[in-house]
Order: structure tokens, then C-alpha cells, then sequence
């Protein structure tokens, strides 16, 4: 049985308290309920009582709430419910059920609170897009989540896609057939997919069009059915393409577009596509923005150092990606 701890967690102003805790304190309300913990607040102070694992529980949605709060400036009702679900779902390091199953019966799953977050969007949402750091798992999970729906039939094709910035989209002055010229650029995705099933059985569904991976320029003009389509590196798209990409979903259809809005490779007139539409979708119904923090970083340690190395000599560059 778990021993009866404490933990006391001071916001930053009495505003963010008003927001974090809600209209009469209803979400402090739906916490407590949730959570089964004592919720004690004075001023801008959470004291938070109960066991280990309770306490810890609710120091993990506190934390993604504050997130949530600092990025989108409010919390809904059903962000509350999904990082509840999410910090309820596990005790252990493992918030959410599995996304894929990999050769070998390895489970592919998310690691972190925020993944949960995410996978949970891509679940419940038709368009989802995911902004966050190198190696938060943008790529990753997408890519599982599409496996996911596919072997279980509730689509019938993947299209992989990203921009070719450094071409300029002109794909024809590469050498080889679209294949070859593409290679580059979606080699992240191709990787994700060797890992959650056999490199035979991803040929084959190339070859049969089950698997398609086309570079932006070539998704113009199209209506995607029944399909998983993921944009990686979202944030090298114009306000432009992007609208032309998030136009081709068709009935039956899941898009999920990731990207790392303080890696920008267009040119300084043009404004990233993904900043644009995060901003502008945000509160359409079935669409979720989900961002990911350095908190998130699943790769080696050093890079969440290296991220936050990087990010605390940009405040200039980080206000205008927000």
C-alpha cells in the first residue's frame, strides 16, 4: 500500500491560478474527483495530499495543464479530460496504451505524458497537428498510429509526405527515377515504418500502392479516401502548400502533420505554414494542436540539453514562432 505523501506546488501569478483552477474551482473539482487526492489552495499554492502514486498523478497533470495553459492561453473542458485519461491510464512510465505492435511483438508506445497527449489526439481527432523539439517522437508515432489504422482496416492506404525545401521543390534536376529523388528527404519516415513491419511487407505495399511517399509538390489536385497522411516537417511549408495539403483529406481520412516551428528552412519572406495553421485551426472542431516540450525529448539525454542549450539563446526567434 502506498504511503500518504505531500507535495506543494507554487504557480507563477494569481492570473495563472484563476485559469489553471478554473471557473468556482471546477477544474481543482474534477482533479480531485479523478485523481482521489486533497486539493488545498491559498492564493497562487496547490497543496496537494494523498499517496505516492495519487500525488504523483497529480503532479504529472498540473504540469501538462500548465503546458497546455501557457501555449493556448485557456483550458477546455476536454483538455482536462485527456490528461486526466492520460495520467490515470498508468502508473508506471508508460501513460498510454499501446500505438503499434513492431516485428517481434515489441510494442511501440508513447513514453512521456505530452506522446500521451498526442496519441490520444490522433485517436479522437481527424486532423492533428503535433509541434515539438527533435525527438519528441513527432515522426515516430505518427507513423505507428498509421500502421495502427491500417492493419486494423479502418483505412485502406499511408501516404508519406514532406517538403523538398532544399530543392525547391524541382525534383526533376535529381538524378534517378521519383523514388530516388524523394529518398532523402522521407528516409526519416521510411525508417519508422522498417521499424513497425517487415521491410519486405513495406515493399510490397509500395509496389502496390497500400504505401504511397510523394514529395508536397506532387499531393496538388488530389483527394486522399480512406487514407492515413502524414506532412513531416510541416514547418517548411508555405501558408500555401499547407492549405493545399490539409485540402486533400477525403471521406474516411486521418491527416497528421508534424513539425519544429524553431527549425524554419523557407525563406524569411514566407511565413511557415504550420505556425499559420496552428494558429488558425485551433479551435475547429476535430482538428487538435498538440505541442511537445523538452520534457518529451525520448532520444538520448544529451539532446534535451542541447535543445534547451539552443532555445535559451533564442528568445527572439522563439516569441515570433508562438
Amino acid at each position: 500500500m502506498s504511503q500518504e505523501t505531500s507535495l506543494t506546488l507554487t504557480l507563477e501569478n494569481r492570473d495563472e491560478a484563476l485559469l489553471l483552477f478554473g471557473s468556482r474551482d471546477q477544474n481543482l473539482r474534477m482533479i480531485r474527483d479523478a485523481l482521489q487526492v486533497r486539493i488545498v489552495a491559498r492564493g497562487d499554492v496547490l497543496h496537494i495530499e494523498g499517496s505516492e502514486t495519487q500525488v504523483d498523478q497529480a503532479d504529472r497533470a498540473f504540469t501538462q495543464l500548465r503546458q497546455l495553459l501557457k501555449k493556448h492561453g485557456s483550458l477546455t473542458p476536454e483538455n482536462l479530460r485527456t490528461v486526466l485519461s492520460v495520467v490515470t491510464s498508468s502508473a508506471d512510465a508508460s501513460p498510454a496504451a499501446p500505438v503499434a505492435v513492431a516485428p517481434g511483438a515489441r510494442t511501440i508506445r508513447p513514453r512521456t505524458d505530452g506522446q500521451g497527449r498526442y496519441v490520444h489526439a490522433m485517436k479522437e481527432n481527424d486532423v492533428v497537428l503535433c509541434i515539438g523539439p527533435a525527438g519528441t517522437g513527432k515522426t515516430y508515432l505518427a507513423v505507428g498510429m498509421a500502421v495502427t489504422l491500417l492493419r486494423a482496416g479502418t483505412v485502406k492506404k499511408i501516404v508519406l509526405c514532406r517538403p523538398a525545401v532544399e530543392a525547391g521543390e524541382r525534383l526533376g534536376f535529381l538524378p534517378g527515377d521519383l523514388a530516388a529523388k524523394i529518398n532523402p528527404y522521407l528516409r526519416p519516415l521510411f525508417d519508422a515504418l522498417n521499424e513497425m513491419m517487415e521491410p519486405e511487407q513495406v515493399k510490397r505495399y509500395i509496389e502496390n500502392d497500400i504505401i504511397e511517399v510523394a514529395p508536397l509538390a506532387y499531393m496538388r489536385g488530389r483527394t486522399l479516401n480512406q487514407a492515413c497522411i502524414i506532412l513531416d516537417e510541416g514547418q517548411n511549408t508555405t501558408v500555401a502548400q499547407m492549405k493545399m495539403f490539409l485540402t486533400r483529406m477525403g471521406f474516411g481520412s486521418k491527416i497528421i502533420v508534424t513539425g519544429d516551428v524553431t527549425q524554419v528552412d523557407l525563406p524569411r519572406q514566407f511565413k511557415s505554414g504550420l505556425t499559420d495553421a496552428a494558429q488558425r485551426l485551433k479551435n475547429i472542431e476535430r482538428i487538435n494542436v498538440i505541442f511537445l516540450g523538452e520534457g518529451d525529448i525520448v532520444r538520448h539525454a544529451l539532446v534535451q540539453r542541447i535543445v534547451a542549450a539552443y532555445e535559451d539563446n533564442k528568445p527572439r526567434k522563439k516569441k515570433e514562432a508562438e
